[in-house]
C-alpha cells in the first residue's frame, strides 16, 4: 500500500512538472535564427546559449533553421520567415543596396573566416599565380564569393576577365572537384577546408595577410525589428553574448560539444575532429584589436567592405545609408555588463 502510495505521489509529481514545464513553455517567445549552413559549430554561440539555457533565461525559445548560403538568409529575414540569422557583410550590404533593410547587429567571426585554399602540393603560391583559374565556392551568393572576389581584385584580377568563379558545393562536391581538377583553388571557410583536409584533400592558404581583418558572418536582424522591439534584440543578443564567453572557457569544451551534438548530431560522430574544428572556428571570434569588445564591429572595416565590393562591381556605388548598415549599440550595452 505504501509501496503503491508512493508511486502515485510520484505521478503525481511528475504531472506537474510535466505541467509546469508546459506552461513555461507556452510562455516562452518562440523566435527563428536562420543559419546559412548545416553546423552548429558555425552557429556555436547561438547551440550554446540554446545548451545552456540562455535563451530561456531571457524568455525566448529559439527555433533553428538552416538555409543554403548568406543570400538565403537575408531572404528569410526580408519575408518575416526569420528573426535573426548570420549572413556575411558581402551579401548584406549588396542585399541593402536593393532596398533589404537588415542590420548588422554582432560579430562572430571578428577574423575572416575565410581562405583561397590551393592543393598543397601545387605550385600556386599567391593569388596572382591563380590568373586563367576557376575558383570553387560553396554557393553562388554566400559570403565566400564576396571574399574570393575581394582577395583576387587586390592582386588586380577580376572575375570573369583573369578568372573564374565556379559554385561547387562543399563537403564531397567540393572534394570532387579538385580531385577531378575541375578547380584550381577554392573559397573555403575554416569549416569547409577542415573537412576537405578530412576526406584527404590536404591545402595550403594563400590569402595574403592583410585580408585577416575582413571579418566574416554576424548577427543580423532586420531595421523594423530594432525599431518595433529593441529589447527582444537585446534579449537574444544577450543569449548569444553569454555563450561566445561560455566558449572560450577550455573547462567547457566537452559540454559545448554536447550542445552542438544535440543540433547535429551527425556533426559529431568524430568528435575528435569535431573539437578541432570548434577551436578553428572559435579562434576567428577573437577580435584583432586586444581592446575590443566580442561582437564589436570595425567601422573603418565595414567601409572597407563596401569599397571591395565597389572594386568587385557586386555595389555600383556606395550605400546612402552606410552607418546604418551596422550598429554596435547593442553590443556595447552587453559587454558593458559582463566586464
Amino acid at each position: 500500500m505504501f509501496a503503491r502510495k508512493m508511486l502515485g505521489t510520484a505521478a503525481a509529481i511528475g504531472m506537474i512538472a510535466a505541467s509546469a514545464a508546459v506552461a513555461m513553455a507556452q510562455d516562452l517567445q518562440q523566435i527563428t535564427f536562420a543559419q546559412p549552413s548545416a553546423s552548429a559549430i558555425n552557429s556555436f554561440p547561438v547551440f550554446i546559449a540554446i545548451g545552456e539555457g540562455y535563451f530561456e533565461d531571457e524568455g525566448l525559445e529559439v527555433q533553428v533553421e538552416t538555409v543554403n548560403g548568406s543570400g538565403a538568409v537575408l531572404q528569410a529575414l526580408a519575408a518575416g520567415q526569420a528573426d535573426f540569422g548570420r549572413p556575411g557583410p558581402g551579401p548584406l550590404l549588396t542585399a541593402r543596396s536593393r532596398g533589404v533593410h537588415a542590420v548588422f547587429i554582432y560579430n562572430t567571426a571578428a577574423r575572416a573566416n575565410f581562405g583561397l585554399m590551393v592543393q598543397e602540393d601545387s605550385a600556386f603560391q599567391t593569388p596572382e599565380d591563380l590568373s586563367g583559374k576557376v575558383i570553387g565556392t560553396g554557393t553562388a551568393d554566400g559570403a565566400e564569393v564576396g571574399f574570393a572576389r575581394n582577395v583576387m581584385s587586390g592582386s588586380g584580377l577580376e572575375a570573369g576577365e583573369d578568372y573564374t568563379l565556379m559554385t561547387v558545393g562543399d563537403g564531397g562536391p567540393a572534394t570532387a572537384a579538385f580531385l577531378r581538377n575541375e578547380i584550381s583553388a577554392y573559397s573555403a571557410s575554416v569549416a569547409d577546408a577542415a573537412v576537405l583536409v578530412q576526406r584527404g584533400v590536404a591545402l595550403r592558404d594563400v590569402t595574403p595577410d592583410e585580408f585577416a581583418r575582413f571579418f566574416g558572418n554576424g548577427i543580423v536582424t532586420m531595421n523594423e525589428t530594432i525599431q518595433s522591439d529593441p529589447e527582444l534584440v537585446e534579449k537574444f543578443l544577450r543569449g548569444v553574448h553569454r555563450g561566445m564567453i561560455f566558449a572560450m572557457g577550455e573547462a567547457n569544451r566537452e559540454a559545448s560539444l554536447d550542445h552542438f551534438a544535440a543540433g547535429f548530431p551527425q556533426e559529431i560522430e568524430d568528435r575528435d575532429f569535431a573539437s578541432a574544428l570548434f577551436t578553428a572556428v572559435r579562434s576567428k571570434s577573437v577580435p584583432i584589436d586586444p581592446a575590443s569588445s566580442m561582437g564589436y564591429i570595425p567601422p573603418e572595416v565595414w567601409s572597407e567592405w563596401q569599397d571591395s565590393l565597389i572594386a568587385n562591381g557586386d555595389l555600383s556605388a556606395p550605400l546612402d545609408d552606410l552607418d546604418a548598415a551596422f550598429t554596435n549599440e547593442f553590443v556595447d550595452k552587453i559587454s558593458a555588463e559582463f566586464e
